[in-house]
């Protein structure tokens, strides 16, 4: 090869190089570092049967606190006005309803509820307008505002043990950019646009407390901000209309997920409610087998058979308190993170199943069991004392009461009108040394100690504590619940 054409190769040679250097170089693939830049299963990815049966169950138990809550906003959202659904339970759709003292005990529409306090309700669409609400001067009494998002998380602390003061109080959703107005104390944001409210109020169980309390219930109430005027609005809930209960089949709480729809109703929900920090992978995931199962029929199916099957296999056992929360001593249970579940989609979902809307822990922790301290099934055919040890009642700031359900986790109806013993009772007998034991049993334990019974069904029961304002030692787990024994 001449001088010449050498020289023409190697200067062709560094002009490729140059022009290329990708070649010479090898170069840094990006790393994502937002959520957005992770991608997600291209669509029209192959699934196998058995994959999309894997998403399933998992987006069933994930979903199922979502789909739940928005299904009862929109029950709630067919009532023209605040009142109450089948007549006993409070509902209203961008406002509240309350009532003027202890849950009706036959009602079957919300799974556990409690005796202790007057109970509101309302569900609220902040993406359409702010919410204002009222908190009047309690005074010495225990009151709490449960404010929870779509995923039944608390957004707020708002209540007694937080040292809330009388005045207006204002709800915005997420996207909310306005100025606060004048006359608001604070604004408190929920992450969902859709938010459901639950006031609780103590009453005791004396004529006195129930008349005593009606003038603060009446200041009770929530409202569009564009009827916001800087006065105190006053509502007489005493004479609420009423508005028929959503249809429901079998036993138990109404049945606000079916399985039979659940796959159909999730995308929708999804939109609404949005991911958490973390969850964008998750809701990509779950997303990419709905998009599919809207093309393939067979996906679709295959989504509602795993949706069947799942409600019975996964879902129903949270009816079991065993299922729920961790051991808090002498077979007990108790959730540690209710209403702040964040990612603990096992113990939301349980919740959510076995008795939706828990408190914070800092406002009520709630302790329950089905079984006696030898692990057997409570069956009111047997007799049992439950006792707590000098000085060993639930520590509390606020109250604190047992309350006994039947096997769906409902009141049991009896003739002295009596499903849970407590603080709120003015008849309990200690025994001489301090202790203290209450009864369950179907038959009367004597009248010498009727003051301290709880009247059981003939089958079987749960029992429930709930500590109001609970101190240290039951948040800490130091303390332990009482013994429940089976006696002849």
């Amino acid at each position: 090869m001449s001088r010449m054409k050498s020289s023409v190769v190697a200067t062709a040679l560094a002009l490729s190089f140059a022009m290329a250097p990708n070649l010479a170089h090898a170069q840094q693939v990006q790393i994502p570092t937002t959520a957005a830049q992770v991608p997600g299963p291209p669509s029209g990815t192959a699934m196998t049967t058995a994959y999309v049966q894997s998403v399933g169950r998992m987006a069933y138990l994930w979903g199922w606190p979502l789909v739940n809550s928005v299904n009862r906003s929109i029950a709630f959202s067919k009532a023209p006005q605040p009142g109450l659904i089948g007549g006993v339970v409070p509902i209203a759709f961008n406002g509240n309803a309350m009532l003027t003292g202890y849950i009706s005990p036959d009602q079957t529409i919300i799974a556990c509820p409690n005796q202790d306090v007057a109970y509101g309700a309302g569900w609220m669409t902040l993406d359409k307008e702010p919410i204002v609400f009222q908190v009047p001067d309690f005074g010495d009494r225990f009151w709490v505002y449960a404010h929870y998002d779509a995923r039944t998380d608390e957004f707020s602390e708002i209540g007694r043990q937080y040292g809330t003061k009388p005045g207006f109080y204002l709800m915005v959703g997420p996207d909310w950019k306005g100025e606060t107005p004048a006359g608001i104390t604070a604004v408190v944001r929920s992450s969902t646009s859709l938010a459901f409210v639950i006031p609780r109020i103590f009453i005791d169980d004396s004529a006195e407390d129930q008349k005593a309390v009606q003038p603060l219930l009446s200041q009770v109430v929530y409202y569009p901000l564009s009827e916001f005027d800087g006065k105190m609005k006053i509502r007489d809930w005493s004479k609420l209309p009423h508005f028929p209960a959503p249809k429901s089949t079998g036993k138990g709480e109404t049945k606000w997920v079916n399985p039979e729809t659940f796959f159909d109703e999730l995308p929708e929900v999804m939109k609404q409610v949005p991911p958490m920090p973390g969850e964008e992978a998750l809701y990509n995931w779950i997303g990419s087998v709905l998009e599919a199962a809207a093309k393939d029929p067979q996906i679709k199916q295959t989504l509602k058979d795993t949706a069947v099957a799942a409600a019975s296999e996964m879902i129903d056992p949270f009816l079991l308190w065993r299922n729920n929360g961790r051991p808090a001593g002498n077979g007990w249970n108790s959730p540690v993170n209710g209403a702040e579940w964040g990612t603990d989609y096992v113990n939301r979902t349980g919740t959510s199943k076995s008795n939706m809307y828990d408190n914070r822990p800092e406002e009520t922790k709630y302790i329950y069991t089905d079984n006696d301290n030898q692990g057997a099934q409570l069956n009111g055919q047997n007799n049992y004392t439950i006792t707590f040890a000098k000085g060993q009642t639930p520590p509390v700031k606020g109250f604190w009461s047992l309350t006994l359900y039947n096997d769906v986790h409902f009141f049991n109806p009896n003739p002295l009108r009596r499903y849970s013993l407590g603080t709120k009772n003015k008849t309990i007998k200690y025994n001489a040394d301090g202790s203290l034991t209450l009864y369950a049993s179907a038959k009367s334990p004597g009248a010498d100690k009727e003051s301290n019974w709880l009247p059981a069904p003939e089958g079987t029961f749960s029992l429930y504590i709930r500590a109001y304002w609970p101190d240290k030692p039951i948040l800490d787990g130091t303390w332990t619940p009482p013994t429940i024994a089976m006696v002849q």
